[in-house]
């Protein structure tokens, strides 16, 4: 188990120490404009800030006070970066960890913004969310009675915050839906299970990742030993749709579990400790057995860097369609012992040098998700329908019809496995790459 792999830069939760100190003399008399050179204050710009600052205290229809003022335009300052920059107040910093840590309460929403919407990067597993049918690529357009316009992300995501069994309405847009869709979703407190696993046929198992925790390396490992013990682990499919993403460490550490050797990612930024290169260390856990990824529009982030690190070494075939596109680092810098902010400081990039910001994987077998009916008529008529039709002889006792065979299952998970193509199009391609390694 490799668990020395280092804790040196994570997306959303590591905090690093920066501190900036700005010296500027105030002119008393206005001169001519002349731009600052490079590490000066732009002391126009500076004087402008002022200005509006006193203008609003001066003269707004309703009293602002400094604190309010100046956190506002801290959050200005941020959100206008890039949609993944942000200030954490002492509640944004406190939801931010109990989401890495992987339980906190909600609706169960990944959530970007996108031309003044909120959209669904994916909703997360066997939360409110996913069980009313939400799906990624949907857009938010109203909260409750309240239209998202105008909103910031996070105001967006602290209205969806709140306690557990409190309900709220959502209404949508979805591709190819004509109307808007309105779901009503009670509130609960989520708790991400990050690791799942199942065995598909006798020697083939599966581990779906939800997201990427402190402890998804851990899950994954166990999750691993469980299929071993049942002889399914002579191929692999890891799911990572709708996985959106996590700390860049866990990636790290979910990729080394299936590399012996070769670099896993690298990160490229303007601070010197925002350039830093990952490599594997010695010893696969499923010693070479073949793996299938899967991927969607939900894929994204740390997930991403786990896709292209195996794509890139030929560790594993990718099988979906193209992923989210978030190929930038955010890092929690500590501003007080309560506050935050979120800032994106570098790019990653996959073994051969490809950043995928607003790019995504792009899978090696395209293959989307389809949805599988019956083409049996509703009607029909069999032999055995007839009036008075004549027994074969081979009947079972009567009175053990309608008795469940012991090999179909009654769950939920039955049904999505019977309807998942592209669940059944990896396994069939691990298949294959068992074949072809033997021959």
């Amino acid at each position: 188990m490799k668990q020395s792999l280092r804790r040196l830069s994570v997306t959303v939760v590591t905090a690093c120490a920066m501190a900036l100190c700005l010296n500027s003399a105030w002119c008393a008399t206005a001169k001519p404009a002349t731009p600052p050179t490079e590490g000066q204050l732009p002391l126009d710009d500076l004087r402008t800030f002022s200005r509006v600052l006193e203008q609003i205290k001066a003269t707004y229809v309703e009293k602002v006070d400094d604190k309010t003022l100046l956190e506002n335009a801290i959050r200005g300052m941020l959100s206008e970066l890039d949609p993944h920059s942000a200030y954490l107040d002492e509640k944004d910093f406190s939801d931010l960890q109990s989401m890495t840590s992987g339980e906190f309460g909600g609706l169960g929403i990944e959530v970007s913004m996108e031309d003044g919407f909120v959209k669904v990067v994916t909703p997360i597993d066997d939360t409110p969310a996913s069980r009313a049918g939400v799906q990624a690529g949907d857009i938010i357009i109203k909260l409750g009675d309240k239209s998202v316009q105008g909103m910031s992300l996070d105001e967006a995501v602290g209205m969806m915050r709140g306690k557990s069994g409190e309900a709220l309405k959502l209404t949508i847009l979805r591709k190819n839906v004509e109307q808007p869709i309105e779901l009503k979703l009670v509130r609960d407190a989520i708790k991400v299970r990050s690791v799942k696993q199942k065995v598909l046929e006798p020697g083939y198992g599966y581990v779906r990742l939800a997201q990427f925790q402190t402890n998804t390396a851990d899950e994954l490992q166990k999750a691993i030993d469980a299929l071993k013990k049942e002889n399914a682990t002579q191929g692999l499919v890891l799911d990572l749709r709708n996985n959106p993403g996590g700390l860049l460490e866990s990636a790290v550490e979910v990729s080394d579990t299936f590399l012996n050797k070769g670099l896993i990612v690298y990160t490229k930024g303007r601070a010197a400790n925002s350039n830093l290169r990952y490599n594997a260390e010695a010893g696969d856990m499923l010693n070479g057995a073949p793996i299938v990824i899967l991927v969607n529009d939900g894929t994204a982030s740390a997930a991403e860097i786990v896709a292209g690190a195996l794509q890139d070494n030929h560790r594993a075939i990718i099988l979906g369609t193209n992923s989210f596109g978030k190929g930038s680092v955010q890092t929690v810098i500590p501003i007080t012992e309560t506050k935050a902010i979120k800032l994106t400081t570098a790019l990653y990039y996959t073994p051969s040098g490809r950043s995928i910001q607003a790019e995504g994987i792009k899978p090696d077998i395209a293959d989307e998700r389809a949805t599988v009916t019956s083409m049996q008529p509703a009607l029909r008529a069999a032999e055995s329908d007839l009036n008075k039709h004549l027994d074969n002889g081979n009947a079972p006792d009567k009175k053990a019809k309608g008795k469940k065979s012991d090999t179909v299952g009654d769950s939920k998970q039955d049904d999505e496995w019977k309807n998942d193509n592209q669940l059944h199009d990896a396994l069939n391609v691990l298949k294959a790459m068992r074949l072809s390694k033997q021959s």
